[in-house]
């Protein structure tokens, strides 16, 4: 069963994850990764290492950070899931600025390690507002 501390534990792992891959400190980063773990994000690419990510997000964005609004960890039958909730904020590729994209990251971890990451978030929804010109909330 999955304690509160270990719960903290769980997320704590997770955002010092993610605030390695915001500063780009990639081999901190690395380091929570188990080996064999899959990142997969939208559009079903699937990446192996967080080189590969910041490779990726490098043609997409300057810089793109993020506000977090919820972390939950829970057991599973391999170890815990941990879901991180909230919105992206940054600059795009052509150095506009934008912010208010929901996002939500599920993350699986076995013996204290990510093994997992399934990245879901509204970047191309964002995207297709902007270059149709209907920025509505769109920064």
């Amino acid at each position: 069963m999955l304690t509160p501390a270990s719960n903290e534990t769980a997320c704590r792992t997770v955002l010092d994850y993610l605030r390695a891959m915001e500063a780009r400190d990639l081999d901190v980063a690395q380091g929570f990764l188990a080996a064999g773990a899959v990142l997969v994000f939208p559009g079903g690419r699937r990446l192996t290492s967080v080189h590969e990510v910041a490779a990726g997000s490098a043609r997409r964005y300057r810089h793109v950070a993020k506000t977090i609004d919820r972390c939950e960890a829970w057991p599973t039958a391999d170890g815990v899931s941990v879901l991180v909730t909230g919105t992206l904020y940054g600059e795009w590729a052509d150095g506009k600025a934008f912010d208010g994209i929901r996002f939500m990251d599920l993350f699986d971890l076995a013996d204290g390690r990510i093994t997992g990451q399934y990245v879901l978030n509204e970047t191309a929804e964002f995207a297709i507002k902007r270059n149709s010109g209907d920025l509505g909330s769109v920064s």
